[in-house]
């Protein structure tokens, strides 16, 4: 049986893979269709199916052409690709080889934007707290064209409202490609320079195709993770993009952006001036009450008449001394009466032993009465000179002499740390003199709780 007439299964495979690329009308399809059994493989080629009601083909696009889609394809998703069919010689399955994919119906990079827009709110960068925008800024960074208009809106409105900062541009591409990335770069550079106060990103109106590098995930987390506080002003007032959404502030124009940045230097002088005129006027007025308050204790009788304080202290001195001499005098009657009645016996007794050794006892009673009445005087006169010295020191100015003072709040004396609150105005009474002092802290005794 001749076998020459027989084919081999990759001669036939070949042959039909011939045929398939040389026919011209395969060599490049337009196909409409569903994506099916599709699988997200990162930095790989991509396998999956299109498929409408009555078919399904296989579908293969390779990595350098899948890098180039602006959206994510979906499972479901519709879609419009243009690529060639052939078959793939190991299966024997004929397939597409896509080039292009775009959503059927939606833009593509309209689908990427939205698919961008649903991630990052997810994640939280469009809700994540704001960072202020300082008052008073003293170097502005910003990142756009050199030659664009919006540099020149910026410096003309800074110029006219606060010509006192410093504006520093960092010239980036803002469209294009390779935007994006130089975009990024320039907000690190601006970060590692760590002395701007606020970060100005703009460029004017365009296609969402011109505007699609403020659209890009790597300009928005840059824009994220800046620390210092961005405003974005990215195409027309109609115009929103994702770092629009991401940034602190977004402006509508240049012209806003300057605005929000910046405030208006008169204004800012002319409220510097009010409250400088206000300080003026509440410390002129605190200073007439002081000054009242500081006659009122001079007129004050413990100013005028300073010996009043101890007036009482004296009185009582002189009747403790009074009261002392009294009590002398007592004590010496009542021995000159027993020495007279031990006398008056001795002479009725008569004996000269007797009279001998009474006589004796005399003398020694006599020089005990007078030692003990020496003492006696002596200790009352100790006594009297300690009160003398107590009383003296017990004397409110000769206290104050020594370095002592008493507090007062609108004329009263402040006895305990209870009586005091925190900025409370107080009188510190000296010697010579007085102060006016504020409380700053309280520490009360733990020991007296």
């Amino acid at each position: 049986m001749a076998t020459e007439k027989y084919l081999t299964v990759s001669a036939l495979t070949k042959y039909l893979k011939r045929k398939f690329d040389a026919d011209p009308y395969l060599g490049r399809v337009y196909l409409t269709g569903e994506i099916s059994n599709f699988r997200m493989r990162p930095n790989a080629h991509q396998y999956f199916s299109l498929k409408d009601e009555r078919a399904k083909i296989s579908a293969i696009m390779f990595r350098s052409s899948f890098e180039k889609v602006k959206f994510r394809p979906e499972e479901g998703m519709k879609v419009l690709v243009v690529g060639r069919i052939s078959l793939y010689e190991a299966t024997g399955n004929y397939q597409i080889y896509v080039e292009k994919m775009e959503p059927d119906g939606v833009g593509a990079l309209y689908q990427a934007y939205e698919q961008l827009k649903k991630k990052l709110a997810a994640e939280g960068l469009f809700s994540a707290p704001k960072q202020k925008l300082p008052a008073f800024p003293q170097r502005i960074a910003v990142i756009t064209s050199r030659s664009g208009a919006v540099i020149k809106d910026i410096m003309t409105t800074v110029r006219r409202r606060y010509p006192i900062v410093q504006l520093v541009l960092f010239p980036a591409l803002v469209q294009g490609e390779s935007a994006a990335a130089d975009i990024v770069e320039k907000i690190h550079t601006v970060e590692r320079l760590n002395n701007f106060d606020t970060l100005i990103i703009g460029r004017g109106g365009g296609s969402i195709e011109d505007l699609w590098p403020f659209n890009e995930e790597m300009v928005a987390r840059a824009i994220y993770d800046c620390d210092i506080p961005v405003i974005s002003s990215v195409g027309h007032e109609t115009d929103t993009t994702i770092a629009d959404l991401v940034a602190d502030v977004r402006a509508a124009t240049p012209t806003a952006a300057a605005e929000l940045a910046v405030p208006v230097l008169s204004d800012e002088l002319l409220k510097i001036n009010q409250v400088k005129m206000r300080l003026y006027q509440a410390f002129k007025a605190e200073l007439k009450i002081k000054e009242q308050q500081l006659l009122k204790l001079r007129s004050s009788y413990v100013f005028q008449q300073p010996e009043r304080l101890y007036e009482g202290y004296m009185q009582k001195l002189d009747y403790f001394d009074k009261r002392a001499g009294q009590a002398a005098q007592a004590i010496v009657s009542v021995h000159e009466r027993r020495f007279a009645r031990v006398l008056s016996r001795l002479r009725e007794a008569a004996p000269i032993e007797s009279v001998r050794l009474n006589e004796k006892k005399i003398e020694y009673l006599q020089e005990r009465l007078r030692k003990a009445g020496t003492t006696f005087l002596e200790q009352k006169e100790q006594r009297v000179k300690a009160a003398i010295v107590s009383l003296d020191m017990l004397s409110p100015l000769k206290i104050m002499t020594r370095g002592y003072s008493y507090v007062s709040h609108e004329k009263h004396v402040i006895k305990s740390v209870k009586h005091l609150t925190k900025k409370q105005q107080i009188e510190i009474h000296f010697a010579d003199g007085n102060a006016t002092a504020e409380i700053k802290e309280i520490k009360e005794d733990q020991d007296n709780d």
